[in-house]
């Protein structure tokens, strides 16, 4: 096995040019190609909008329910509503019922790879049989807290290390460049987005 450091500045050309029909690493590869057709014949159908509802439980705790999202030109649900809860160590005055927001963002970043991973390996005919990764993130709670203006809120760095097994490992390697160009959750940690807030009081 071998460790190497993955930068959005390697090119990755390496594309799928035919369809192919069958499921490769449990991906519907027919459904995925003709979904690209569809896409590319009426742009509109890509507009998506996600959404989550939060409500305070107690303390630090709160719980988000995500269920209902807009995509191909109409409202749709998820098979079923996704109940996220999140709260603060004891550490951090919390009571632990659950995972801190910012232990979210980890599990963000590993799916979103690990998704595009299965999708494009099965695009470009490359076998899959093990994915797996390990996402560390720095934060100094300094900030947060309110101690020091000159400490950042967020994390100043994140790690993650994959190991993937089948076929050869420079397939393997281009397979996860070409994820992380890809990456929506990549692109929004590196790139930031536009936030708005609006309060409602009665």
């Amino acid at each position: 096995m071998t460790t190497d450091t993955i930068t959005t500045e390697t090119v990755d050309t390496a594309e799928a040019t035919a369809p192919q029909s069958g499921v490769r690493n449990g991906v519907d590869t027919t459904a995925l190609f003709a979904t690209l057709d569809v896409v590319k014949s009426d742009p509109e159908i890509a507009q998506f909008q996600f959404r989550a509802e939060n409500t305070w439980l107690k303390g630090t705790h709160n719980r988000s329910v995500i269920h209902g999202f807009y995509g191909a030109k109409q409202e749709m649900e998820h098979r079923r509503p996704t109940v996220l809860e999140a709260d603060h160590p004891t550490v951090l005055v919390g009571a632990d019922n659950a995972p801190t927001p910012v232990e979210y963002l980890l599990h963000a970043i590993a799916a979103c790879l690990t998704a595009g991973i299965a999708n494009i390996a099965a695009a470009r005919r490359v076998n899959l049989t093990e994915v797996s990764s390990t996402v560390e993130g720095d934060i100094n709670v300094l900030g947060l807290l309110g101690l020091d203006n000159d400490v950042r809120n967020g994390y100043s760095g994140l790690r993650l290390t994959f190991t993937m097994k089948g076929d050869e490992p420079e397939k393997l390697r281009s397979v996860l460049e070409q994820s992380v160009r890809r990456s929506a959750v990549y692109d929004v940690l590196t790139n930031g987005v536009p936030i708005s807030i609006d309060v409602v009081t009665d």
